[in-house]
């Protein structure tokens, strides 16, 4: 479990590498919530890794995700 602050972190960088995807492209924005979780279990906090992290995932998304 993260505290508050962090989970505001990861919240805002979801948001802001996902500005571009539909709300309705569920698909994309979970595969993208779960790589920056991952990243963030394993220690990555910082919002610039958070991000690099998201961008890449939200890369190689399906292509029937985007």
């Amino acid at each position: 479990m993260f505290d508050t602050e962090t989970t505001a972190l990861l919240r805002a960088v979801l948001d802001d590498v996902c500005e571009s995807v539909s709300h309705r492209e569920i698909g994309a924005r979970t595969h993208v919530a779960s790589k920056i979780l991952e990243a963030a279990t394993r220690g990555e906090v910082s919002p610039d890794g958070l991000r690099r992290v998201g961008h890449d995932a939200l890369s190689r998304a399906p292509t029937m995700w985007r």
